[in-house]
């Protein structure tokens, strides 16, 4: 079986994070992967598509890089969750992401974000993707 969402897409809202009573980080977040329109006064909107869910330091990563309409990509697992409203059964579906990586994109303010090229990478200096529940390794030389 197998139970796996890509995505590429900007964040809709800014990140949400809250803390569980045994102090992990739990950062949500919604994730427009594709509809977009202008409004009436010309100002281009985009419809969150999909509620993203992230745990641990891959939380607190979000909420201290990320915020509307930064460009990501992620990958995870899609969950449902049944809650009761007003007496009726009611459906949430999420995703749980265990892998994200910033692709630079921020157009919050009026104008796109252009990353700067990368330095070459040495074979004792290479990125490392942060995953759910891991801390990224950082080089002291890498800054």
């Amino acid at each position: 079986m197998l139970n796996k969402v890509q995505l590429i897409g900007r964040l809709g809202k800014d990140p949400e994070i809250r803390y569980t009573q045994g102090s992990e980080a739990v950062a949500t977040v919604s994730l427009a992967t594709s509809e977009s329109w202008k409004d009436k006064n010309g100002e281009k909107q985009e419809k969150p598509d999909h509620n993203l869910v992230f745990y641990r330091r891959l939380a607190e990563v979000v909420g201290e890089h990320l915020k509307k309409g930064s460009l990501i990509y992620v990958e995870g697992k899609i969950t449902t969750e049944k809650y009761q409203k007003d007496g009726e059964d009611r459906y949430v579906t999420k995703i749980v992401v265990s892998e994200m990586k910033m692709l630079g994109g921020n157009k919050t303010d009026g104008e796109p974000h252009v990353a700067a090229p990368a330095p070459a990478a040495s074979a004792a200096n290479k990125c490392k993707t942060t995953k759910a529940g891991q801390k990224p390794k950082l080089d002291e030389g890498s800054f």
